[in-house]
């Protein structure tokens, strides 16, 4: 079974539809490739989504642990490259207010850096991942 219908709007502009929930999110090419910059590019929703991932990936791990994350939120910076265009980095800053130890920051950083997304990207793109305590 399919996850997503993606239909292209015109104007460079797609509507994404999750099959199973129904939810939907619109896409815009970026200004510096021709488009309005009025939505998440593709490119966009892959650097958020490895931020994403990270931290749902840790919400399970300190679930877990019986520690809350809620509040945490990160940072996401995406730079591209030409020939060819692609994601030549990305930057993600997590910052978790939750007080906890140095033990168990170290085992949810450890999660966060096991993500499907994180170990779906080319190996090609830098990646930058800082955190934040507390």
């Amino acid at each position: 079974m399919s996850t997503a219908k993606v239909t292209y709007l015109g104007n460079l502009r797609t509507e994404c539809e999750h099959l199973k929930s129904g939810a939907t999110f619109i896409t815009d090419a970026p200004l510096d490739n021709n488009g309005k910059g009025e939505a998440f590019s593709p490119t966009d929703t892959v650097a958020t989504g490895l931020a994403s991932c990270m931290i749902t990936m840790m919400g399970i791990k300190a679930a877990s642990l019986n520690i809350s994350l809620e509040g945490t939120t990160a940072q996401v910076t995406k730079t591209m490259d030409v020939n060819p265009r692609r994601i030549s980095r990305i930057d993600v800053e997590i910052d978790v207010p939750t007080k906890m130890s140095e033990k168990f920051q170290k085992i949810l950083k450890n999660t966060a850096n096991t993500c499907p997304v994180l170990y779906s990207l080319h190996p090609d793109i830098e990646k930058e991942i800082v955190f934040h305590w507390g």
